[in-house]
């Protein structure tokens, strides 16, 4: 007697997968991605003594995010198998035009960070420590290898795939996916990262359009990304940029972090003219 009489054997499983609408497939990734990671996670959280949604030091966010993002293209690789599609449906084919796109990408971004502080210093809202520049020289190629990774990771995922299914309605593909792209720095960093989260849901629309903009590829998206994270975090470590206390914080951003100000907020937009109109 066969006590199981609903028998689904791979086949049938994929096949009904890759029929299921776009809004099942992103949940059962994140669900499958969030799963996986978790074994990786309870320990490594325990040795850096972290709790979700608490904000993290640099020492102890990297192997969490590394161990994070270290697992994403095999998670992503698996949706592929499922849904029956290319990775390269994804936004990414190891050719030499996404590569060009992504350094194109670079300089947009690192240029369009020096214009936005170089107006604060014309205002005569931020000093240069110019004694520093040594170590803004000696933290660059790090950092610069950080933005290209994590710039990678998260346009793979968040605009190659998560936006990638809905970008047949650019609005509500864009929006949702930013939302939940900047809803998700709360992990790392909690209640401090809330006034950025305009900004990073901004970020995410413009980083949408320039993956449209790139022939859905996460090219130009992923050096743009790259190029932000390498300038902030380079002058960051290298304590270079010093705010005047008569910086207005709702201008330069509270806390000092560019995306939670206006001024980031309009970086990002003349940012999304420049790609609407140039390319």
């Amino acid at each position: 007697m066969n006590l199981f009489p609903i028998s689904i054997d791979a086949a049938t499983f994929v096949n009904a997968f890759a029929q299921t609408s776009s809004w099942v497939q992103i949940g059962f990734f994140f669900l499958i991605w969030g799963l996986a990671w978790l074994p990786i996670a309870i320990p490594i959280s325990i040795a850096v003594k972290w709790k979700p949604f608490a904000p993290l030091e640099l020492q102890q966010k990297l192997p969490l995010v590394a161990s994070l993002y270290a697992i994403s293209p095999l998670i992503l690789w698996g949706s592929a198998v499922l849904k029956q599609v290319p990775f390269s449906t994804f936004g990414i084919s190891l050719d030499t035009d996404l590569f060009v796109s992504a350094g194109i990408g670079l300089g947009i971004g690192t240029i369009g960070i020096l214009i936005l502080f170089g107006v604060q210093t014309t205002f005569g809202w931020i000093h240069w420590r110019t004694e520093n520049w040594g170590k803004w020289f000696a933290a660059s190629l790090p950092t610069l290898l950080l933005g290209l990774w994590i710039g990678f990771t998260e346009e793979l995922v968040f605009r190659g795939f998560f936006f990638g299914q809905l970008a047949s309605d650019f609005w509500v593909g864009a929006i949702v996916s930013s939302v939940i792209f900047a809803a998700l720095h709360l992990i790392w960093e909690g209640k401090e990262n809330i006034p950025q989260l305009p900004g990073l849901t901004l970020m995410g629309v413009v980083l949408c359009l320039a993956f449209v903009q790139d022939q859905n590829s996460i090219g130009l998206a992923w050096g743009l990304h790259a190029g932000w994270i390498w300038m902030i975090s380079s002058l960051d470590a290298a304590e270079i940029v010093r705010y005047e206390e008569a910086a207005p914080e709702w201008l330069t951003g509270v806390d000092r972090k560019p995306l939670a100000g206006l001024l980031g907020l309009l970086f990002l937009l003349a940012t999304g003219f420049v790609i609407m109109r140039s390319l």
